[in-house]
């Protein structure tokens, strides 16, 4: 028998803009691992990312250095290089931190409702009353530029709409036969719960986490762009844009290179997120 999960791998495979951008999705992930892998063993990367050189500032792009030099002599591509490992970072991590209590929220509101439910559908309208990025750089302001505080308060801020979505899905499984099959067998409500509930909306919560990455990534680069980010002379993409503002007329790549390389992973998330989504729409003939 065709499962539901090969129907819609089959499906997300045969979509070719999906696997296009699983191919960028891929290279992205790639370059961060070796470039992890590289600081972690103490290895030099081609190009010191940090390394300055004020003769060799502002060079445009060259044989030498092939997405050129910022106001420091800095190897802007070595920069990038190091920065996605940063970017990726904040982006996994804190969709793990804000799936894990949406999912738990969510699930508990919708499975148990009742004053629990209310309870806690307030306590998200309330989050949802104020604008996440400004909860964000108040918390950043107050608890100083950190990569994992800003990963903790990301994660703690954008948890809302998970929470909705779980929620959505368990009001109208809860009901279900093998769920009151379930009850009648004398099974208990986190049993419920995480072995016969959440596999049914494994693939709504799937693509939720996929479209959370770039939502994070985007966020990390507006703190970095606003210096409330990642402190220097660590590079994220965020903050080498932030270097190049200044010089936008006279170093164009300073902003073109790192702005592609955001926009470009933030595009192949949200495609490879919206065809996971119609794959998962997709029912047996």
């Amino acid at each position: 028998m065709d499962s539901p999960y090969r129907r819609v791998g089959r499906k997300f495979f045969s979509d070719k803009l999906a696997l296009v951008a699983l191919v960028f999705i891929s290279f992205f992930f790639a370059v961060a691992i070796a470039a992890g892998a590289l600081k972690a063993v103490g290895l030099p990367m081609p190009m010191d990312p940090n390394a300055t050189n004020l003769e060799a500032k502002l060079l445009p792009p060259s044989a030498a250095h092939w997405l050129g030099t910022d106001n420091l002599g800095r190897d802007v591509l070595s920069r990038m290089v190091a920065g996605s490992t940063i970017s990726l970072t904040v982006g996994f991590v804190a969709m793990a931190v804000s799936l894990g209590i949406g999912i738990f929220v969510g699930a508990v509101s919708g499975y148990f409702g009742g004053w629990i439910d209310n309870l806690l559908m307030r306590i998200v309208d309330a989050l949802l009353c104020f604008p996440s990025f400004f909860l964000i750089l108040t918390a950043i302001a107050i608890l100083g530029p950190n990569i994992w505080i800003i990963i903790a308060v990301i994660g703690l801020v954008s948890w809302t709409g998970t929470a909705r979505l779980v929620r959505a899905e368990f009001l109208t499984l809860r009901e279900s036969e093998y769920v009151r099959a379930a009850r009648s067998m004398g099974q208990s409500g986190w049993n419920i719960i995480f072995r016969h509930i959440m596999p049914n909306a494994a693939a709504p919560i799937f693509v939720t986490a996929i479209v959370s990455i770039p939502d994070a990534i985007l966020v990390e680069s507006g703190l970095s762009f606003l210096s409330f980010g990642v402190p220097p002379p660590q590079a994220t993409w965020g903050n080498i844009i932030a270097d190049g503002k200044t010089y936008i007329l006279d170093a164009w790549w300073l902003i073109v290179f790192p702005g592609l390389a955001i926009f470009t992973a933030s595009l192949a998330f949200y495609i490879a997120g919206d065809a996971l989504r119609r794959a998962s729409e997709t029912r047996p003939q």
